[in-house]
């Protein structure tokens, strides 16, 4: 067994794969499945994040290129990121015509884009 099987399989998975999955799959024992996790995790090739399954504490493993991805998906909407972010400007959430945009883009997805931009243009 070794550390490029485990990538293969973590790899496979693209919502994750569990740490305890891993092991079973590969027919490792947990020790040795911990040892090639710390390996991929140092090359910097997979994350995780923890999670319990069962009330057993486990970890959600995932190629680095989900990884990196991962981290801001959340302000994330329709390639269009969450204007709050790094915001500095006072204003009143329910009057931010940036952050209005940005919520109208989630609930109507790409076609929501189309029409804001049209109601935006039509305004000005």
């Amino acid at each position: 067994m070794t550390a490029e099987e485990a990538l293969e399989y973590i790899k496979s998975h693209p919502d994750g794969a569990l740490q305890s999955d891993l092991w079973k799959a590969l027919k490792i024992d947990s020790r040795k499945c911990s040892r090639i996790i710390a390996k991929l995790l140092k090359d910097n090739l997979i994350s995780r994040e923890v999670e319990t399954v069962d009330g057993i504490r486990t970890y959600r493993l995932f190629y680095a290129e989900k990884a990196r991805g991962r981290r801001f998906d959340p302000l994330l909407a329709v390639d269009c990121f969450e204007p709050c972010a790094g915001c500095i400007e006072e204003c009143m959430p329910e009057h931010c015509a940036k952050l209005s945009e940005w919520i109208f883009s989630i609930v109507m997805g790409v076609e929501g884009e189309v029409a804001i931009e049209k109601v935006f243009t039509e305004k000005t």
